[in-house]
C-alpha cells in the first residue's frame, strides 16, 4: 500500500481563554496569528510548519494523557535542529518564564525537554530534526 496521509495539517488546542492563550502562543513561542473568530471562543496560529486551533474548551479538557505507569504524557513533540538549538530554546522559554523542564538523556539520540502552555497542556521538544524536513 502507497502512503496516503501526507502530512498533519492542523492540531487543534483546547484552552480556557483563547485571547489570552492566543497572546501566550505569540509573545512566548514566536506564532503567527492567522484567524480568529468575532465570538473569541477559537483562533489560528502558525507555529513550527503548522496550523493550531486554539479552541476554547471546559477546564478539565487538555491534550495530556496518562500511560499505562500513569505518568502524565504530552501528545506533541516539536523538533528543533541540534542540541544547541535545543539548549538556545530551553534558555529561551525559561527567561521568558514558560513552565519549562529539564534538558532530558532519555536513552535514544539526542536530548529533549517538556514545556507547558497556561492551561497544562505538555508539549516535548526534541533536539533530533526529521531526515525528510531536512530536504
Amino acid at each position: 500500500m502507497s502512503q496516503k496521509l501526507l502530512r498533519v495539517g492542523t492540531v487543534y488546542i483546547p484552552v480556557r481563554n483563547v485571547m489570552y492563550s492566543l497572546n501566550w502562543y505569540t509573545e512566548k513561542l514566536g506564532a503567527s496569528e492567522s484567524y480568529r473568530d468575532e465570538k473569541g471562543k477559537m483562533a489560528i496560529i502558525n507555529m513550527a510548519s503548522q496550523s493550531f486551533f486554539l479552541l476554547e474548551a471546559p477546564e478539565e479538557e487538555s491534550l495530556n494523557f496518562k500511560d499505562s505507569d500513569g505518568r502524565l504524557r504530552f501528545c506533541l513533540t516539536f523538533e528543533v535542529d541540534g542540541i544547541t538549538e535545543l539548549e538556545n530554546l530551553h534558555r529561551e522559554l525559561l527567561e521568558k518564564g514558560v513552565n519549562t523542564g529539564a534538558i532530558e538523556n532519555r536513552g535514544h539520540p539526542g536530548r529533549n525537554f517538556v514545556f507547558s502552555d497556561p492551561d497544562g497542556n505538555l508539549f516535548d521538544v526534541w533536539s533530533e530534526l526529521s531526515p525528510s524536513f531536512k530536504k
